[in-house]
């Protein structure tokens, strides 16, 4: 026999069913709403991808800045990058050329006194020593060489990258991450502009600076890599390239910052057997990483990976970081200290990400690769 509830039940009943209808809703809601990022890069390739083809993301805009290439090249780099991934109305904004105090001449003058580096990025003439991997072309700053997957039709922005991030976090206070991977010095020169620019970020996800990295890996390609970090393990080229730069931003009041150090990056690798699985689908990216050489760590792609499910996380710890910007042996490295030990300088407190998930990284990367990209029609530009 069927029962109906007794009049004195509905009222309490017909409230809490809309009660957790609109809490459905309003959970929706939230969740649809897309994690709005700028991305900051000395170049452009697989973790600017990655984020692009996300879901639920909105690349508010590229920023460029010297660093493995000089500012123009990655600049031509991250505009074929967006051509690429079907997102011309992305914008890409170049950045500073040089860093705010050091130099190719600096440089020089610094190995000749305390020992030759093992990468020097767009000031980098030739390898110390032998390796697999292929020398860059040296050239100067204003040079652009053809690009391997062919030159952009796309215009940079006018605007300068500092200028634009600046105006990107007042228009959506609290609500812009970025994610930097390159050397700082946009970030700093926003800073300076702007004292209240990192507190109205939503966050700061940096691949940059060094602990004390490990070999984890047995081949040819891990051994040569570890050449940077195995008599100086708090040297890293991210933080060395403008030292100044990071100490400026590793002080600025984030409200949240994730260091992604190259000590997690030993335990990867982009292999030929990785680019096979991630260049087999069907997608305008995959084929572009088809051609791309193997034997690097996946740096910039963990940051990005992390930022996108902070799950891949497996292993980390919190510590107050800043970046030695005294030049001495040791300019570029790394400070740190656990909470308590920090001198009280304005340095922040970093989650600091020492291992990830490796398996389920690459399982993640080849998925976002194969994703078809929706129709950017009715994408509002920044």
């Amino acid at each position: 026999m069927f029962q109906t509830a007794s009049p004195p039940d509905r009222p309490r009943r017909f409230p809490l069913v809309l009660g957790a209808l609109l809490l459905a809703a309003t959970a929706g809601a939230a969740r649809a709403e897309p994690r709005k990022v700028i991305l900051d890069d000395d170049g452009f390739s697989l973790a600017q991808w990655l984020v692009i083809k996300a879901p639920e993301t909105q690349v508010l805009g590229v920023a460029t800045v010297s660093g493995d290439v000089w500012q123009k090249e990655a600049t031509a780099n991250a505009l074929r990058g967006v051509e690429i991934a079907g997102r011309p109305d992305i914008p890409v904004v170049p950045g500073a050329t040089d860093p705010l105090l050091n130099s190719e001449a600096l440089t020089e003058r610094w190995e000749s006194l305390y020992g030759k580096l093992v990468w020097k990025g767009a000031w980098m003439k030739h390898w110390v020593e032998p390796t697999t991997q292929a020398l860059p072309p040296y050239h100067g700053p204003d040079v652009v060489p053809d690009l391997p997957l062919g030159n952009p039709v796309k215009q940079p922005s006018a605007e300068r990258a500092a200028d634009f991030m600046i105006r990107m976090v007042h228009r959506y206070p609290g609500q812009v991450s970025i994610i930097e991977t390159g050397p700082f010095t946009n970030l700093a020169l926003a800073q300076r502009l702007d004292p209240a620019f990192a507190g109205l970020a939503k966050e700061l996800v940096y691949m940059g600076g060094s602990l004390n990295p490990r070999q984890t890996r047995t081949d040819a390609v891990a051994a040569q890599f570890a050449r940077e970090f195995v008599n100086s393990p708090r040297r890293e080229f991210n933080i060395r390239f403008d030292p100044e730069a990071a100490s400026i931003v590793l002080r600025a009041p984030w409200r949240h910052i994730v260091m992604v150090p190259a000590d997690p990056s030993t335990d990867t690798e982009l292999t030929p057997d990785l680019i096979k699985r991630l260049g087999a689908a069907d997608t305008p990216v995959a084929h572009a990483l088809r051609t791309r050489p193997a034997g690097s760590p996946l740096w910039d792609e963990i940051a990005a990976l992390v930022w996108l499910d902070p799950s891949l996380i497996v292993k980390k710890t919190e510590l107050f970081i800043d970046a030695n910007s005294q030049f001495g042996p040791g300019y570029g490295d790394i400070l740190s200290w656990t909470p308590g030990y920090e001198p009280g300088l304005g340095e922040r407190k970093n989650i600091v990400v020492q291992k990830v998930d490796v398996p389920r990284l690459e399982a993640e990367m080849t998925t976002l690769v194969a994703r078809p990209q929706p129709p950017v029609s009715g994408r509002p530009l920044p």
